[in-house]
């Protein structure tokens, strides 16, 4: 069994224009990364949506191979996600075992939502990367003020989507460190018997749920003993400020991903 060495979640530090971005920016442009790539209906859409990404992963100085290492743990779902279209999309059968067919339609639709699956990651993926956990707190706390009117406390939605993520790669290393602690003691985790292998991962699932908990809890600890009280009459040490070059980022990407739904919606 492979360590997780995924650096999903993380922040990678770096001088960048993506970087320098307001928060708030990157956030909204994230959401119409995703509604563009759940548009595009043929791949000439993905291919300008890929040239894209790398535009922008070249703008942010990030290591192609940090943003690569994210699909790592999508491998099953992947497979997931094809064999299910594969055997269960009606059309032309090209292959049939038993009551099980791969037909026309099902091989193309498998392959196309793996690779929407492939940019929908790869491309939210930017934003932990180029966004400090503090910087993403504020910038959705501040998108999420107007549930205010509706008695719905942003401050608290905000702070726990950021712990929520700023836990994901921390959470992958304690796991590892059980890994290898279990595989150092025999271990394992590679029995082609489904059962045998389902009851070697109990030594491995508990301390990674008991060290999970006693990390919230110290968490918590922690925002206590420091007086933490929620959002009301809270002040930031950085104000968020629009400058010109996020008005500028903000009123140009959206016309950039316009045109890649276009194209993804006429083209072969």
């Amino acid at each position: 069994m492979k360590f997780f060495t995924t650096p999903i979640g993380q922040y990678f530090p770096a001088e960048s224009f993506v970087h320098r971005l307001d928060p708030r920016v990157k956030i909204v442009l994230t959401m119409f990364l995703m509604g563009a790539t759940f548009a595009i209906k043929n791949y000439s859409g993905f291919v300008f949506l890929s040239l894209f990404l790398f535009f922008v992963i070249l703008l942010s100085k990030l290591p192609f191979l940090w943003v690569l290492r994210t699909l790592r743990p999508l491998r099953y779902i992947l497979l997931i996600t094809f064999l299910i279209h594969l055997f269960l999309t009606p059309g032309l059968v090209l292959f049939k075992i038993s009551f099980l067919k791969i037909t026309e339609e099902g091989l193309k639709n498998g392959f196309f939502f793996c690779v929407r699956l492939i940019f929908l990651v790869a491309g939210t993926s930017l934003l932990t990367f180029t966004t400090t956990p503090v910087e993403l707190t504020d910038g959705i706390e501040y998108l999420l003020s107007p549930f205010k009117w509706f008695k719905v406390s942003a401050h608290e939605l905000a702070m726990m989507m950021t712990i929520a993520l700023r836990f994901i790669p921390t959470l992958l290393v304690e796991a590892e460190k059980v890994l290898k602690a279990q595989l150092a003691r025999g271990a394992d985790f590679e029995s082609r018997n489904i059962l045998k292998r389902a009851k070697n991962l109990i030594p491995f699932i508990i301390p990674l749920f008991v060290s999970a908990f006693r990390r919230a809890d110290e968490l918590a600890m922690a925002m206590e003993s420091r007086c933490y009280r929620g959002g009301e009459g809270r002040t930031r040490l950085r104000v968020l400020e629009m400058r010109a070059k996020d008005w500028l980022t903000l009123l140009f990407s959206p016309i950039v991903f316009i045109a890649i739904v276009c194209a993804g919606r006429i083209g072969f």
